[in-house]
This record gives C-alpha cells, structure tokens and sequence, in this order.
C-alpha cells in the first residue's frame, strides 16, 4: 500500500462523522429509488403473471339480457382469441352473527368446464358442485373479514328470492384485485364481497336460462381493441349492451395501475434531490480538506506524484463517502421494497407478490452515487490537481476586502462587532452560503411535500363526505324504478329523509376526444347529494345543459360554454349535443351531472330512480337494515359513514409511516448540511475564534458567532423551503392524481410552520453538537497554526 493510500483511509477516519452525514442524505436517495423502482418494478411484474397465468380477459362488456346464440359471432370477431360469457348480478347477503347488510357480487361458475378466462384461484376448498342450487365459493378477503369458512352458510336476496348458500371454498381472482363495492368510495371487504354460484343455479335466479348477461374476451397478439369493441357494442346492442370496455377502465385493474403509476412519479422526483444535496455537501467538505492540506498536496507532488494520482486519490476520498452511503441505500431500500410489497400484496388481494429489484436497479443507484459524490468532488479534485507544488507549500493568499454598502450600513446601525463579523462572513462567501441555505431549503421542502398530504386528504373528506355527499346511506336498485319507490323508502324504519338520484352511462365526446362516465341527475334543491361551483356555494344544474367535473373537462379539452356530444349507453341509446354550463371541483371519479327533468325527457320515460339518498335514525339502523335483506329491488346499501371512516383509516396508516419517513429525511439532510457547514466554518476560523477568546471574549460571545451564521442561514433557507416545498408538493398532486381520484393542492400556514420548526431544531441541535468543541479548543496550539 503507497503512502498515499494509507493517506486515504486515514482521512476518511478522521472525517468519519461528517462522512456518515454525507452518506446517510446520499443513502436516502438511494433507498427511495430502489423501494419506489422495487415496488413499481414487483407490482408490474406480479400483475403480468397473475394476469396472464389466471387469463385475465382484455375486453369486458355487461348487457341485459343476450342469448347464448350470440357467442358464434362475437367469437368470429377479428383480433378475438377467447371468450368467457357469465350471469351476474348483485344480492342482498345476510351474514350469521352479521347484523349489517352486506351486498354480494354474484358471478356464474361454467357448469361443464373451468373458467376459460378470469380464472378465479383456489386458496382453500373446491369449487361448486355445478348440478347443486345451494354451494358458492365466495372471495378470500370477504371470508376471512366475516370469519367464514368451508361449511358455513349464509343467505342471499336472488331477485326476490331468499336462498340459503353454503361455502364450499374460497378464492382470489385476477379480475377483484382491488375490490370494491357498487357506489362505495372505499375498499370493505366485510360488508362486500364476490361469490360464484354454479351456472345453472344462478341461471335459474337470475332468469338467464340460455342467456348471458357478462362477458368477457381475450385477443390475440397484436389486436386492436377499439375496432373488437366497436364490433361487440353492435352485436350487443339490440340486447341491452351497455357498452364495451377494456382493462384500462377496469375498475379494479384502474386502482392498481393509478398505485402502479404513483411509485413511477416517485422514483422520478424524490432521488435527484437528495442526489443533489449530497454532490453539494461533498463538494463543501472537499474544497476544505484541500484549502487545509495546501502544504500536503504540495510535498506529494514534490516527492514524484502526478496530477492525475493527486486528483484520482480525492475523488477515491469522495468514493467512499459513496460506497458507505450506497451500502446503506441498499439494506434499507431492499428492506422498504420488501415490506412495502408485503403491505401491497395484502391491500391489493394478490395471492403472491413477484418481488425481484433487477439488478440493474442496484446497478443505477449505486452508479447514481458515485457520480453524485464524483461530481461534487470533481472541482475540488481538478483544483487540487492543478496547484504547483511551489505555491501549494505556501499559504494561500488572503483575499481582499473593501467596504461597501453593507458595511455602511452596518456601521450607522451600530451593530455588535461579533454580529458584524457574522454578517461579513456570509458576505465573504456568498456562493456557499446560498448552498448551504439551498441544502437546508429542501430539507424544508421534504416535510412540506410529505404534511401537505394531511390537510389535502381533510379537505377531500371534508367536500366528499360533509358538503356533497352528506347522506347517511344510498340504497341502490337492480335498475331504475319508478320515483314512487321514494315514498316507499321513506316508509322504511329509521329513514328520515330520502332524495331521488339517476345515473346513465354514457361516452361523452369532444372531437377526437372522448371519455367514459356516468351522468347523474337530481332534482334541483336536493339537500343530501349536491353539486357545488368552486366557491362552494350550492349548484343546481340547468336544464338542457350539462355539468363537468374539471378533471373531466381537461380530459375533452372543453370548457364552459363549449357543447359536447353525449351518447347514452341505456334505454334507446341515443346521442346528443349538449352544452357545457358549467365546472365543479371533485376528487373521486370524473362527474358529469344533467338537470333530472331533462334527462327523463331526453329518455322519454316518466322520472325513474338509480338509487336513493337517505338520512337515519340511528338507534333504528338494526330495524333497517331487517327490513333491507327482505325488500326484494334493493340489492345494496352503502353507508356513507362507514366509507368515510375506512377511507380515514386507510389513509392515517399510510400517512402515519409517510410523514415519519420524510420527516427522518428532512431531519438528515438538515444534519448533514448543517453539521457539515458549522465543522467546515470552526475549522476555517478556529484561529479567529481563539485570538477573540484571548482579547477577552466570553465562549457565549463567541459561541454566538458560530452559531449565530449558521442559524441565520437556516432562517434565510426557509422562503426558499416553502417555495420548492410548493413546487414539490404540486408535483406530487399531478403525479398521484387519475381518473380515479384527485388529490387537491392545499397548502396551509401550518404546513409551512411545521416544516420549519422541525428544519430550525434540527439545525439548532447540529450547531450545538459542534459548538462543543469550542470548549475543548487548545487556544495556544491553534494560535501557532499557520494562516
């Protein structure tokens, strides 16, 4: 080993504090990149082999009623390779030991052959007798979230028709990886749940003897799917279709590629940042060591180093900065995406989890720090490389200084000398103060993108839950009946209020544009479900227009004033050009909202209900809920208050551990700037400090000194904090926001409080930590320290 080398590892000791600060901020870049690569990377790959392994059909469609006459055509439609054809249709459950109602998703189990697509994968049991009318395998999580096993039994509200069912096993199914309920805004697998039934038994029920109501096709390699729906719309059409779709608008393939896509965002924002706060602490650290080892430098190139070896053994130094900060990274990254994967596979109902961080993942972090590191560091080293020998064994020269405006000003302000010293520090070295103040603004920035997530999920309970939405329940139909039937719901037990409410689908089309969704209606002035304008004042839709959700307007390019055209997927399906009235903000699904009246008129039908709105009694929710499981047309219920509560404690787990990860961040790079900054200005003006020590300064005076220019620069970092922590957290509602939901920006002055009190603190116990070694100065021997 040359004497350089032992050099290396004997720097790299003596710095190993500020080493590990450096690491620890490069570490965080690393281990987010790997979880959020990890995760996107696990997620894509196990949703493939599920998919493809279980045959995850790509086109699906729902129609009223087709004969089964009809498969011969569709199977001969272009580009199709299979095709599933089911019964479907939702049930009332009653659950032993369950005084709620639950709302059961049934789905026909083939009475020859297993499922040709969708295959639904056995955890435990088997699969329904196909000549028995009362066996039912039912989905894993709604199993296990009522505590049902094999054996047990349950009741179903089948059109009218209470029919005892008897679990036989349990499943899991490519096509219910995220399931949720009809009309529910959150996940409940206790009150919903998906249950097959052989073909012939809910044939019988459903009255689809020969007939289908769900299909589903697989196409082969290379086929188009727009031409394959727009040909199975016109087979399906004289029978009720209500229009194709594919697995982008899948519900539960939505949710998953909306989560998918997030961890993409992330993995393109959060590592540069702290890849570029640590090529900047170790260009800070670098450029002191060879402004402190001038003389060093000097006598290894008067001994027959080169330049190229005296740059290579600084840039060496910085490696191992990195290699430390890239093994960290690592373990925990590796860690995260594990854990992160179990949690996803659990939320996301997967039977198994592919989880596989590529090598070239590893690769790219690791590489990413060694050119971070190696970038910060180049400067210096090149610096280093070009000092003659000569020059290098003298001291450099001091820099001069004049007065200027500031000093003047300083002066007639009469300011302390040690607060006019702190001042003209910063002023001597303007670039590094800015950086370090840049350093300490995105630590500001980590818990301002990580705390505004809080108020923005208050703000979306707040006008989802209490202001629009502002039921206690929706009861739901199998389809539209007449408005009569509110008057009937307003006889049921502990029902004090109920408003009617429509839904139609449609495809909504603006040139070249178009978009799915459905278009719901209200009687002007209902109270329970209501549209609001931006100013949140309440909005009642004009007849013969049409309201959008902004999300959706972007979507089709339109805004208020344009006209659309509508074309309905129900009753005579027919389309029309409507105006644009108006925009409202809205954060789960894309709306789109008619004037009631007109849309019974445009269908020519008297006024007819999808579902029905209703405040309760609580003390009466039982007696409801008894009197729900015998009322033949509702087939569901969704309680209003037990979607906001799940949506809530869903949430508050994943923002518990977000905020609690961010802020660690926020708290390291602070440490690291921070730390860094003071250990680099004591060692610049220790002999500065100790003549101020001799004259008869007190170690608060100057300790003050210190302390006082690196917390100066934590305060002038925080409007450039707020500014790159809205910049970020704006980011960050682009990247997580579908068709699906929308996460609003609402930045509060909490927000920016919080985040700055936990910068200011950390910054403060930094300089604390170093202003120690003040006291342990040994004032003679830093006076015979050569300037």
């Amino acid at each position: 080993m040359q004497a350089i080398d032992r050099k290396l590892l004997r720097d790299f000791k003596r710095l190993w504090i500020q080493a590990v600060a450096i690491a620890l901020v490069l570490a965080c870049g690393v281990a987010i990149m790997l979880t959020s690569v990890g995760m996107y990377n696990a997620l894509s790959e196990t949703r493939a082999a599920y998919y493809e392994r279980n045959r995850f059909a790509d086109v699906f469609a729902i129609t009223t009623r087709a004969p089964r006459s009809l498969l011969p055509e569709i199977a001969h439609i272009d580009g199709v390779l299979g095709i599933e054809a089911r019964i479907s249709g939702e049930a009332i459950l009653d659950i032993p030991g369950r005084n709620r109602t639950a709302v059961g998703h049934i789905l026909s189990y083939p009475e020859t052959a297993d499922p040709v697509l969708n295959v639904p994968l056995l955890v435990s049991g088997r699969f329904p007798d196909p000549l028995s009318s009362g066996e039912a395998v039912v989905n894993a999580p709604f199993a296990n979230a009522n505590v049902l096993t094999e054996g047990d039994s349950f009741s179903a509200n089948l059109r009218g028709r209470k029919r005892e069912l008897t679990i036989v096993g349990t499943v899991l199914s490519p096509e219910f990886i995220y399931t949720i309920g009809p009309g529910a805004m959150m996940p409940d697998n206790s009150a919903f749940g998906v249950i097959w039934m052989p073909e012939r038994a809910a044939a019988a029920a459903y009255d689809m003897t020969g007939a289908f109501n769900n299909i589903s096709l697989s196409l082969a390699a290379g086929a188009q799917t727009p031409p394959v729906i727009d040909a199975l719309d016109t087979l399906l059409e004289p029978f009720g279709g209500l229009g194709a779709y594919d697995r982008t608008t899948h519900q539960s393939d939505a949710f998953l590629d909306a989560e998918i896509n997030q961890l993409k965002g992330m993995a393109a924002i959060l590592p540069p940042i702290f890849f570029g706060i640590s090529a900047f602490l170790v260009s800070m650290v670098m450029g002191r060591i060879i402004s402190l080892e001038r003389s060093e430098i000097g006598l290894l190139k008067a001994i027959g180093y080169s330049n190229t070896e005296i740059c290579l053994h600084y840039l060496m130094l910085a490696g191992l900065i990195a290699v430390v900060g890239v093994g960290v990274g690592w373990l925990a990254g590796t860690w995260l995406a594990r854990d992160t994967a179990a949690q996803y596979a659990e939320f996301f109902n997967f039977p198994y989890v592919i989880f596989r961080v590529s090598y070239w993942v590893y690769a790219a972090s690791g590489l990413a720090g060694l050119l971070t590191t190696s970038l910060g560091a180049a400067h210096a080293a090149l610096k280093a490389a070009k000092l003659a020998p000569a020059i290098a064994m003298q001291p450099p020269a001091p820099p001069r200084f004049k007065r200027s405006i500031i000093d003047e000003a300083m002066a007639r302000m009469q300011l302390a000398q040690s607060t006019v010293m702190i001042f003209r520090s910063l002023l001597r070295w303007p670039l590094r103060s800015f950086l370090t103040s840049l350093g300490l603004a995105f630590a500001v920035a980590s818990v301002i993108a990580a705390t505004f997530i809080n108020d923005a999920l208050d703000e979306i309970v707040d006008l989802a839950f209490y202001q629009t939405n502002r039921q206690d329940a929706m009861l739901l139909f199998a389809s539209d009946v007449p408005e009569t039937a509110v008057e009937d719901v307003r006889h049921l037990p502990g029902v004090l209020q109920a408003e009617s409410q429509q839904f139609h689908a449609a495809i909504l089309r603006h040139g070249h544009l178009s978009k799915r969704a459905a278009v719901e209606s209200r009687r002007p002035g209902n109270d329970l479900s209501r549209v609001l304008d931006a100013e949140g004042r309440l909005l009642d839709v004009p007849p013969g227009g049409l309201v959008l959700s902004e999300r959706l307007a972007g979507h089709l390019e339109v805004q208020a004033g344009d006209s659309i055209e509508v074309e309905f997927l129900s009753g005579r399906r027919e389309t029309f050009l409507l105006p644009v009235t108006a925009l409202v903000e809205l954060h789960f699904g894309l709306g789109a909202y008619m004037d009631f009246e007109t849309m019974n008129a445009m269908f020519r039908q008297a006024p007819r209900v999808s579902t029905v709105n209703v405040t309760l009694d609580e003390s009466q929710t039982e007696a409801l809920h008894a009197a729900i499981k015998k009322t033949p047309r509702i087939t569901g219920i969704v309680e209003m208050n037990e979607n906001r509560r799940s949506f809530q404690d869903t949430i508050e787990q994943n923002i518990v551990v977000m905020n609690t990860i961010y802020i660690g961040i926020a708290v390291l790079i602070t440490v690291g700037v921070t730390y860094n900054a003071a250990r680099i200005q004591l060692s610049e003006r220790a002999r500065e400090l100790a003549s101020l020590r001799i004259l008869g300064f007190g170690r608060g005076e100057v300790s003050y000194i210190l302390m006082g220019e690196m917390m100066l620069i934590a305060l002038i970092a925080q409007p450039f904090g707020w500014l790159i922590g809205a910049w970020i957290a704006q980011l960050m509602t682009n990247a997580f926001s579908s068709d699906l939901y929308a996460i609003p920006l609402v930045l509060k002055p909490a927000t920016f409080t919080v985040a700055s009190l936990v910068v200011l603190t950390a910054a403060f116990v930094s300089v604390m930590i170093v202003r120690r070694r003040l006291d342990g100065l040994d004032l003679v021997a830093v006076m015979k320290t050569r300037e």
